[in-house]
């Protein structure tokens, strides 16, 4: 049958994914990298981390295989080996503590001002490795470009190269702009752009919330926000006997960030059902962590969305996604789970208790939605049909995986306007 024909299609594709290249490593050359690494690291250690998940493994060919992330997995999210780690990575501790300084940096700006307004101005590249590049042939990109929506407007494309065939609807809901030639040696493709980033600060107080609430955004969405039997057990168990949406999407919250702990995840169309997966093995980035969450509340009637784009800082950018919830009178407020699971881990409790609720100036959002069609639409399978933060590259008779490209971007400016 034609469904079996597409759904064993997407299975040889997971396969593929999932091979060499996001498992590289062998149980031997896992507990070499952590013996080398991490003082007087154990065999028996290993065995521990990955009876429990905490060092993500697959069977290949009936053999162990890591994760190629899973040691900064480890370091990142378990202090007790980080604290082991023989050789520091001056770099990480100093991203540490810079990170530390503007988020809450930015807190308390937040709160004395009421809100923020940025102008902020990123490029962004993508091109196919040189043992995958095949000049002379057609191909198809797509480079994601801001959203106008809640927080942002005045979107402006800067400059491209080469010239941009089609730029996206301002409302779609995963916003790229498109190129469509042929290719030459050695070709990036770019585009700049700017735009104009607005963040209210919000004290949510359940005291204040009204009688009646909306009712949009509480379906599910396959393949992922499902309600599922084993999410509306966890769901009720949360909520109890609590009615109050503020309190009931609390309890989400502080059950996401105390604990699901943060991982390193292959990518996310090799995963059958993320928030149940989330939920059952209790770790995950911050795109699954935020739709376990938007789940749970959907589950529980309180209108949940998803938004995702970058993380744009001076000492970082990258993809990065995060929640939005509904609450009667205050609209439209945000949860970034994993932002305030790692405040959490790290005993930063406002920071913790803001990303309930706020969010920071450090965004672009292109996406409002997962599994939606590019337009125009990407003829092959995308390197990431659930989201799109780094763009995607096709030929005319196959695409392109994340592992056989090149995507940087890169922060030029970023303008406080006063309000």
């Amino acid at each position: 049958p034609t469904a079996l024909r597409k759904r064993l299609e997407i299975e040889e594709e997971i396969i593929r994914v999932m091979g060499s290249d996001e498992y590289p490593y062998s149980y031997d050359e896992a507990l070499d990298i952590l013996r080398k690494n991490i003082k007087d690291f154990k065999d028996e250690e290993l065995q521990e981390l990955k009876e429990i998940g905490a060092a993500d493994w697959i069977y290949i060919d009936g053999k162990v295989h890591f994760q190629k992330r899973f040691y900064d997995t480890l370091v990142k999210t378990r202090p007790a080996y980080a604290e082991r780690v023989m050789v520091p990575d001056d770099d990480e501790v100093r991203y540490a503590q810079v990170k530390n300084k503007v988020l809450n940096g930015n807190i308390a700006m937040m709160k004395e001002k009421g809100g923020r307004t940025v102008r902020t101005r990123i490029r962004s590249t993508i091109q196919a490795k040189k043992e995958f590049e095949e000049a002379g042939r057609k191909v198809r990109v797509h480079l994601p470009i801001p959203k106008v929506y809640q927080q942002v407007k005045n979107v402006e494309i800067l400059a491209s190269s080469p010239e941009i065939t089609y730029v996206a609807p301002e409302d779609a809901d995963q916003r790229t702009v498109y190129f469509e030639t042929e290719l030459k040696e050695d070709q990036e493709f770019m585009v700049e752009y700017s735009y104009e980033y607005h963040i209210d600060y919000v004290e949510l107080d359940s005291a204040k919330v009204e009688a009646e609430q909306p009712t949009f955004y509480l379906e599910e969405q396959e393949p992922h926000i499902m309600f599922t039997p084993y999410l509306k057990e966890l769901a009720k168990e949360l909520m109890g006997d609590e009615t109050n949406p503020i309190i009931i999407a609390r309890r989400f919250y502080d059950f996401v960030t105390t604990k699901v702990m943060y991982a390193f995840m292959r990518e996310y169309f090799t995963i059958e059902c993320i928030p149940e997966y989330c939920a059952l093995n209790l770790k995950g980035d911050c795109g699954v962590q935020a739709l376990l969450f938007i789940t749970l509340c959907r589950i529980a009637g309180i209108p949940a969305k998803w938004q995702a784009g970058l993380y744009v800082t001076d000492y970082d950018i990258g993809c990065h996604d995060w929640a939005q919830f509904y609450i009667a009178p205050y609209g439209w407020v945000f949860a970034d789970c994993s932002f305030g699971g790692s405040a959490w881990r790290e005993g930063q409790f406002e920071r913790w208790n803001y990303y309930f609720g706020n969010l920071d100036i450090f965004r672009m959002p292109s996406c409002s939605e997962i599994v939606k069609e590019f337009d125009p639409p990407k003829k092959w399978l995308r390197g990431d049909p659930i989201d799109n933060q780094r763009g995607e590259f096709e030929y005319e008779d196959h695409g392109l995986l994340y592992s056989q490209l090149e995507v940087k971007q890169a922060l030029i400016s970023m303008e406080e306007i006063e309000d």
